[in-house]
């Protein structure tokens, strides 16, 4: 037996509670809607009927929201503000076709930045606005267009294209490589986990023929900046990118004790990448498709 259908509660009751929860006032929020107080209190009973919750504590004249209502309201303001973009655009009011596009840290600043004024060629009207948010946006919430995310893929249902793999390098201090003679010396040292992928140092000691437990002094770091700092700290063992190791290898502040290009030989499944990462319907906006078509065009593998 099928679940009977989903219904929205009734959208001007909606617009009531909106305006009541920016007012903290039923009166208040009459004024602003211009109609009488008991019509706005009348609107949030209907609302409250239709979810079966309490949304406001009467005391007196005054009202304090529920908890359910301060809820209610982030997903009510999100929706909102969501639906006047799509206004914005469906009508073509805004001043120029907006993409917001999110990337990874390290992908934005090694990668895309130097390469926006090729978008901008093609589309010199866009109004393109960037963030960098680690973990995937929620593309609705976030008000983001396309992502370009640092994993393995896997983010369903969202169309996914790889652009370029990023292999790691082991990297540390020339201290701590002086205690490193074979790969299983590594489970005796601190090692620096990257937060999006705990798995990756479990693959590399595969990968290197190593079984074991690594020890209890390991850290989670959020992003390439960090691990990078992390490692020229001393705090351990880190995988750096290709580019980083380079950079901090010819400083003489990290050396790779286990030579150079360890993950090149793993197998592709256990490499992390970036990713090209977008709901499927972003692409009928003709601004968000122009940005997907260039980004997919980009031999992303170009850089020094």
């Amino acid at each position: 037996m099928q679940d009977p259908p989903f219904r929205l509660p009734p959208l001007n009751a909606i617009r009531v509670f909106r305006a009541v929860m920016a007012q903290r006032s039923f009166r208040r929020a009459s004024d602003e809607l211009r109609v009488s107080p008991q019509a706005v209190s009348q609107q949030i009973k209907t609302l409250e009927n239709s979810l079966a919750v309490s949304l406001f504590d009467r005391k007196g004249r005054s009202i304090e929201p529920t908890e359910a209502a301060i809820l209610f309201a982030h997903y009510v303001d999100s929706a909102f503000a969501e639906l006047a973009e799509g206004v914005r655009r469906v009508t073509k009011t805004g001043p120029r076709p907006r993409v917001n596009v999110n990337a990874s840290p390290y992908f934005a600043t090694r990668y895309l930045l130097d390469r926006l004024s090729r978008f901008r060629e093609r589309m010199p009207d866009a109004d393109l606005r960037l963030t960098t948010i680690v973990e995937l946006p929620d593309f609705v919430a976030d008000d983001v267009d396309v992502a370009v995310q640092w994993g393995y893929g896997g983010w369903k249902p969202y169309e996914q294209i790889l652009l370029v793999r990023d292999y790691k390098e082991l990297c540390c201090t020339p201290e701590l490589a002086a205690r490193i003679n074979k790969p299983e010396d590594l489970l005796g040292l601190p090692l620096l986990h990257p937060v999006l992928s705990k798995g990756l140092w479990h693959d590399v000691l595969r990968h290197l023929g190593v079984a074991g437990i690594a020890s209890g002094k390991d850290m989670q770091l959020e992003d390439a900046a960090t691990m990078r700092r992390a490692a020229i700290a001393g705090l351990g063992v880190g995988l750096l990118s290709e580019v980083d190791a380079r950079e901090e290898i010819a400083l003489g502040r990290l050396v790779a004790p286990l030579g150079f290009g360890v993950m090149r030989q793993m197998s592709k499944e256990t490499v992390p990448g970036f990713f090209l990462v977008f709901p499927k319907a972003h692409r009928r906006v003709p601004a968000v498709a122009a940005f997907c078509a260039w980004v997919e065009k980009e031999d992303w593998s170009e850089l020094k």
